[in-house]
């Protein structure tokens, strides 16, 4: 580890906003259920920044594109340092000097693993070898060269038939007895001829083509069989490792990677991501995690560029997070999960943290995940965003929603702060002049890129809040949405809801009448337990109450 000034100077130190946050890794606790946050703040971005220009100098690191990581720590003894890792290998390296050791476990697989990555090599140079040989193309080029040539052929013969056929229409019309007979079986001759040269040309082509066929097919059928052993090699490998790779949490809890409670089989290379290998060196050196920050750096990929900062990868980094920040106090939504822990001071510093947009007549508020929009009728939903503004602003006794949010939907919640604006703005909500746009992670490959659905949502009394589609109670709600991007078996999907129904973009992803795959993280409509839900409300646009103001308010995507 390193001291934090060893990457910035004093300048730039005492210039960054240290609260400033654009993105939370976060991840469900397994043991409580609760949403579990580390931020990545603009220090730690700006210590990111320091390591990036430490990496240009060397050509090593230039060269290999891969994941780079931060951590924020604090000491027993109050130090402010700085954790950093890579992501798999460095150069075929796990161990390298000043660089977090990787997760415990793969030091008792080191032979095996570097026998069986030889074996890999080994396949994947023979499937090399296997898929350059020259009789695929061989093979290609005699088949399209046989192919003009018989349709060439097939066009002349087809001239000399129709040919013939007039000359035996004019031979009948015009000869009669052993002379028409005479004629009509040179004809027939000439027939037998051009079937001979038709076939002849076909033999030529099989016994030309039909020993390059058995070749390749012993080809296919060879790399078919290296694919299938290095599947099972690896996956074997990947198994031992899951078995031998151990975690521990700030809990005190150890478990092996396979041991963890998550649905679904984590994919090769779980374990290995700068994330987990960061927070587990905290673990392990008794530091406190402050802060974050994950880079791609080295030759660009097809999704990621060279000094672009990146959340923690959706299949083999984030269902490990929850475990892993278990033991850490106040984690449970960057701030205003820990304002009732807060002293009054710091409980209005993190408030303000969370204001987008205020002024006389409005607030609008960047909602975390986890926290109710408005209480609800029962003594333990009474923390919600009105109720904490009320509390804490001077001014807020008369705020009221003029929307809802889900609880486990973050993003952009709009307020009113006295009757009148509360009227106008509520009655733009119903006149649908008031454009919402979501961003989500569907759990799954949506196959149009863009898109609309309309379906009839209906609630029933006793099952709430459960909603479902009724074609015969419920009320029509539309969405459109776009595709904003692919990424292994995930779709990040752009959605503007037209009407307003309680869970309606959760339902129009979900069922199979909309795009049937539910939004990653939502436990209600079958997606995966061990995420948040990744859906938030990143932009809204209104006509300002009082002054007619056109207002859009923006805010970044937490995932």
């Amino acid at each position: 580890m390193e001291r934090i000034e060893n990457f910035l100077d004093d300048r730039l130190l005492n210039s960054i906003d240290y609260c400033s946050t654009s993105y939370y890794y976060q991840g469900i606790c397994p043991t409580t259920g609760k949403l579990l946050s580390l931020p990545r703040t603009s220090l730690a971005e700006a210590v990111a920044g320091g390591l990036m220009r430490r990496l240009a100098l060397s050509e090593t690191y230039n060269r290999e594109g891969k994941m780079y990581g931060v951590l924020l720590v604090r000491s027993s003894l109050g130090e402010l340092l700085v954790l950093k890792a890579f992501s798999g290998l460095l150069q075929g390296k796990a161990e390298v000097e000043g660089w977090v050791s990787p997760i415990s476990g793969r030091d008792r697989l080191v032979i095996e693993e570097n026998r069986t990555l030889a074996s890999l090599e080994a396949m994947k140079r023979e499937l090399i070898k296997l898929q350059s040989r020259s009789e695929r193309q061989e093979y290609e080029l005699l088949s399209r060269d046989f192919g003009d040539r018989l349709q060439y052929l097939s066009e002349i013969l087809r001239q000399r038939r129709e040919e013939r056929q007039q000359q035996r229409e004019k031979y009948r019309s015009h000869l009669q007895g052993d002379a028409l007979t005479l004629v009509l079986a040179e004809l027939d001759d000439l027939s037998r001829h051009d079937s001979r040269e038709l076939h002849q040309l076909k033999q030529q082509r099989d016994k030309i083509l039909q020993p390059l066929k058995e070749k390749i097919i012993s080809i296919e059928r060879r790399i078919g069989e290296l694919k299938t052993r290095r599947k099972n090699l690896s996956r074997q490998l990947q198994e031992q490792m899951f078995a031998a790779y151990s975690l521990t949490n700030f809990a005190g809890q150890s478990l092996a990677l396979r041991e963890l409670k998550l649905s679904g089989a984590l994919p090769t290379g779980a374990g290995d991501c700068c994330a987990p290998k960061l927070l587990q060196a905290a673990v392990n050196g008794g530091l406190i995690p402050i802060a974050m920050a994950e880079f791609w750096w080295g030759d660009d990929s097809q999704e990621r560029s060279r000094g672009e900062f990146y959340g923690a990868c959706i299949e083999r980094c984030q269902p490990l997070l929850g475990f892993l920040l278990s033991g850490l106090s106040g984690e449970t939504g960057g701030g205003w999960g820990r304002l009732g822990e807060a002293g009054e001071e710091e409980r209005l510093e993190m408030l303000l943290e969370a204001i987008i947009y205020e002024d006389r007549w409005t607030i609008a508020i960047n909602k975390p995940v986890g926290l109710l929009s408005v209480a609800g009728r029962y003594l333990d939903r009474q923390d919600s965003v009105v109720t904490r503004l009320r509390n804490l602003l001077s001014d807020g006794q008369n705020i009221r929603e003029v929307h809802r949010l889900d609880a486990d939907t973050s993003g952009i919640l709009l307020l009113a702060k006295d009757r009148e604006s509360y009227r106008r703005l509520t009655q733009q909500f119903r006149e649908r002049k008031i454009e919402k746009v979501y961003e989500a992670i569907l759990a799954g490959l949506v196959r149009d890129d863009r898109g609309s659905i309309e379906l009839p949502l209906w609630g029933n009394p006793d099952d709430r809040p459960y909603q479902r589609v009724n074609w015969e109670k419920g009320k029509t709600s539309l969405s459109h949405y776009r595709v904003i991007a692919r990424e292994g078996n995930f779709t990040r999907v752009e959605f503007r809801p037209i009407t307003g129904r309680t869970h309606q973009l959760r339902v129009h992803a979900a069922d199979k009448e909309g795009l049937g795959l539910a939004i990653l993280g939502d436990r209600l409509y079958g997606g995966d337990m061990n995420f948040r839900l990744h859906l938030h409300a990143k932009s809204l646009s209104f006509c300002h109450p009082q002054s007619g103001e056109h207002i859009c308010l923006q805010t970044e995507i937490p995932f």
